[in-house]
């Protein structure tokens, strides 16, 4: 499937998760909406103004927003438990592991504002471990949706899903990806948006798009490079990697660290089913205070970088 260059314009993924709820909410009265004092960097504005009585609002006390969206997940509603993903994992690890995921209860946790969004609040507001220790838990899908129709689409699947479902939004804003009309998202399915034989970027969130551009700029040198949008962390389309594999180059790049995320998921597969050189692309561990471009530009997670990248990589791998 060929991909276009994606339209002009780049827009905030959770404005497109409001509308989606919102507008499931009108025909669902099981939906309602669970926050930590995030109604509006959770984009729930509109949704409170149209269902007063279905959006609870904790206060900052993220353990106890979980515990309220377990009971109400027990008493039959579809919750959407929303607040920064820094906050809704860390401070609430332990209600999710054993409120939502070891009870199997049909609970949407929201993790906004993800990976390095908060840019120069630092450190402390930055979200590059949630990857790692969510995907440990069983019965959790974890989907990081890559422009307004995958998170249109992520948003339906978790209502359609019975269980724990974990959303991962950022807040800076990206292009709309160009897919054919007939484009259908599936949980557990990674998405070919440029296929290619010379290597291959395993990517999701918010460096879809930058996979894209660096795969034009590879081809304008000869390269084809494949493109794999892996939405899905869990469950995780382990033939798209082994297909990948098969290109002998792979490069992940997440918004989120080098160690345990989607990088790591990917290494899993390719030592256990088909070894191939790799590259994982992300943050190394603890960041400094600065603006999200800069945090990406500073670890090579561009399309530049990454395009470099694959170079590295198929010149390693040639020279093996």
């Amino acid at each position: 499937m060929s991909v276009e260059k994606p339209a002009a314009g780049r827009y905030d993924c959770r404005e497109a998760f409001a509308k989606t709820i919102e507008a499931l909410a009108e025909s669902d009265a099981r939906i309602v909406a669970v926050v930590n004092d995030s109604v509006g960097s959770s984009k729930l504005v509109g949704f409170q103004n149209r269902f007063p009585d279905r959006l609870i609002n904790v206060g900052i006390a993220e353990q106890a927003m979980v515990g309220v969206g377990a009971g109400l997940a027990n008493g039959g509603k579809v919750p959407f438990v929303s607040g920064a993903s820094c906050f809704l994992t860390a401070r609430a690890l332990e209600q999710i592991k054993a409120d939502v995921a070891y009870s199997n209860t049909n609970v949407k946790l929201c993790g906004m504002s993800s990976g390095v969004a908060y840019g120069e609040l630092g450190p402390t507001h930055h979200s590059i471990e949630d990857f790692a220790w969510l995907r440990l838990l069983p019965n959790l899908t974890i989907i990081a949706p890559s422009d307004r129709w995958e998170t249109e689409q992520a948003v339906k699947a978790a209502v359609a899903t019975e269980g724990p479902f974990f959303l991962r939004l950022s807040r800076m804003p990206v292009p709309d990806l160009v897919r054919p009309a007939d484009a259908v998202f599936r949980v557990g399915r990674a998405e070919i948006l440029r296929q290619g034989g010379d290597a291959a970027i395993i990517a999701n969130g918010v460096m879809v798009a930058r996979a894209i551009e660096a795969a034009e700029q590879l081809a304008a040198s000869g390269l084809n490079v494949r493109v794999v949008n892996m939405a899905s962390i869990a469950p995780l389309d382990i033939e798209a990697i082994r297909s990948a594999a098969e290109t002998g180059a792979i490069v992940t790049a997440e918004e989120h660290s080098v160690r345990g995320g989607l990088g790591g998921a990917v290494a899993e597969v390719v030592a256990t089913s088909r070894p191939c050189r790799l590259r994982i692309l992300g943050f190394p561990g603890f960041l400094p205070t600065g603006s999200a471009e800069f945090l990406l530009e500073h670890h090579g997670l561009t399309a530049s970088g990454l395009a470099a990248a694959v170079l590295q990589t198929i010149e390693a791998r040639a020279a093996a």
